[in-house]
């Protein structure tokens, strides 16, 4: 049997996407079943979407949007894999300053009309960065909500592994 293929796809300016996507990662590699690709969003194109049996996004929340790198990487990608991932599961990480609600739903929405399957509850670590020195330094992303981030891609890689999803 074929291994199944988990692709992350991340970006971050400060590191606090990254060390979320990261955590995933490590949780997903737990899972001997399945082949775990982290990509920087400027890396990943098409033929990765298209080659993965599951996803996990990873973004800040800029200006209440998703990232513009994480943006221009479904706006490469959205066309080719239409109505060709179809029912494949999905879930993202939000790092933000203050809720991360409308990244998300960004993410959703994208995630409808590529007709993926949610399959866990957003996690959104919120770093409380409000003024411009803060959101600019570099993040920390704490110990609790990165074994949340580890759980999660471990969750992911097992539902994938065992044919869950």
């Amino acid at each position: 049997m074929t291994p199944k293929t988990l692709l992350i796809v991340y970006h971050s300016m400060t590191g606090g996407a990254r060390q979320m996507a990261e955590a995933a990662q490590a949780g997903a590699a737990e899972e001997g079943g399945v082949t775990v690709r982290l990509l920087h969003a400027a890396q990943a194109g098409p033929d990765d979407v298209l080659a993965a049996d599951g996803y996990l996004f990873a973004t800040p929340e800029n200006l209440a949007a998703i990232s513009g790198q994480l943006k221009d990487f479904f706006d490469r990608c959205y066309y080719p894999a239409l109505d060709r991932i179809n029912g494949r599961p999905y879930a993202c990480l939000i790092c933000a300053g203050s809720d991360g609600q409308n990244a998300v739903r960004q993410i959703e929405r994208i995630a409808t009309g590529w007709r993926l399957k949610p399959v866990a509850e957003p996690i959104i670590v919120c770093t409380h960065a409000q003024t411009p020195e803060a959101i600019l330094a570099p993040k920390q992303i704490g110990a609790e909500a990165l074994e949340r981030c580890r759980a999660l891609g471990q969750a992911l890689a097992t539902g994938l592994a065992l044919g869950v999803f």
